[in-house]
């Protein structure tokens, strides 16, 4: 009985240990992989909050184009809704590691943004004018959507000439 009663009182004393050694704090991590996780963690929080100020910048601006009536709410908002987001792809052009990629996405967002202003404007036009003023603004987009896919390729070819030139790895070419 003895013996029973201690191995108890022993087993329960054993788990009292352990459920109070995990609910000590641990000693804080130094060195640089603890950096790049801080580092990380202000990153994300700095994005966060640049993210909630382009959403509340916007807010504000359609909330400008309440009293509007007609094709001039509807210009109001496209441009509302083209600046939130160019500001959006900026941001994320900011944080980004393939920094040739997301300006192409910089680039075609402000062009797509064009177009949807100049659509709305070309609401406003008849006929004809109002046909040759949409294909202009396609024409438009499209030329800019073009220029920002040459630019990329470019820049994308000279960053594998430098890497080839510093003795970095090239990229493997990917199959079509």
């Amino acid at each position: 009985m003895k013996l029973k009663l201690s191995a108890i009182a022993l087993a329960v004393a054993f788990a009292l240990a352990a459920a109070a050694q995990a609910q000590t704090p641990a000693t804080k991590a130094t060195g640089p992989d603890h950096q790049r996780a801080e580092q990380a963690a202000a990153d994300r929080k700095a994005r966060s909050m640049e993210q909630e100020r382009i959403e509340a910048q916007a807010k504000a601006e359609r909330a400008k184009c309440g009293p509007m009536k007609g094709n001039e709410k509807d210009i109001c908002m496209a441009e509302a809704k083209g600046k939130e987001k160019v500001a959006k792809a900026e941001l994320d052009h900011k944080y980004s590691s393939d920094k040739v990629r997301s300006e192409r996405k910089v680039t075609e967002a402000k062009a797509d943004a064009v177009y949807d202003v100049a659509k709305q404007k070309c609401d406003d036009q008849k006929g004809e004018a109002k046909d040759a003023c949409m294909k202009q603004a396609r024409v438009d987009r499209d030329r800019a959507k073009g220029q920002a896919e040459k630019t990329a390729d470019v820049k994308q070819e000279q960053r594998k000439e430098d890497r080839a030139a510093t003795g970095g790895t090239a990229e493997k070419p990917k199959k079509q």
